[in-house]
């Protein structure tokens, strides 16, 4: 079974698009964790009324957690969770009907392999990915927290909640440095629609060309973090 991890906070706007996106899924074994991390909005009532019109044949549960951020309510859902595959959902995301079977057949057929992902859209921008490449890993985030995930080879710590940002960079090394790698779909599986703050994608000639902007600083501030963590300064 996969144990779809949502972690939310204010996605009122974007998550029946996403649950509804879940429900149109080939891959029919799975369960959905939708962990409230203290939205303000009428998140629970968008989950209320999705729940209750339509007829699902799944189990859906809803937990409610203060306000303490994405890792933690990722945590949160993979320590309720039962399946033996995870794949940590963005709230604001649209899966493609297959990428659920398409995700576990490749895990399936390469044993060798921890996790599978995929190319993807965020907003109209295509981040074209490549095969798993390690060295390339250390260098650049480019694997993206929607990934199916072997529950046997998640770290037994979970996701690092003193990370703010690049947490799925972060998921990523640890892995690594425990001989886990990856598995590339050369497909386009998913879509991000960000909304307001959620958005922090700049074109790449920012960071050359406006290093002095709030956002390109927080963004090499929290690379430096990560670098640092896993002793690759």
């Amino acid at each position: 079974m996969i144990s779809i991890i949502i972690p939310v906070y204010n996605g009122a706007k974007t998550l029946e698009t996403t649950l509804k996106s879940i429900e149109n899924q080939t891959w029919r074994y799975f369960e959905v964790i939708i962990v409230n991390d203290g939205s303000r909005d009428n998140t629970s009532a968008v989950f209320e009324n999705f729940t209750q019109n339509n007829n699902l044949e799944n189990n859906y549960y809803f937990i409610n957690q203060e306000n303490k951020g994405a890792p933690s309510a990722r945590n949160k859902g993979w320590q309720k969770s039962k399946g033996d595959f995870l794949f940590f959902c963005d709230a604001d995301s649209i899966l493609k009907p297959d990428i659920l079977e398409k995700m576990i057949k490749t895990l399936e057929s390469n044993k060798e392999a921890s996790y599978a992902y995929s190319s993807f859209y965020w907003g109209s921008k295509l981040f074209k990915l490549w095969p798993f490449d390690a060295e390339k890993l250390k260098k650049m985030p480019y694997i993206h927290t929607m990934s199916l995930i072997r529950r046997s080879d998640f770290p037994t710590t979970g996701w690092d909640e003193n990370i703010k940002k690049l947490q799925d960079w972060d998921l990523w090394l640890t892995m690594l440095e425990q001989g886990k790698t990856g598995i590339f779909i050369d497909e386009v599986l998913f879509k991000v629609q960000p909304v307001g703050s959620i958005s922090s994608w700049l074109p790449s000639f920012f960071y050359k060309v406006f290093p002095f902007l709030p956002k390109v600083k927080e963004y090499r501030k929290a690379v430096e973090i990560i670098k640092k963590k896993h002793n690759l300064i």
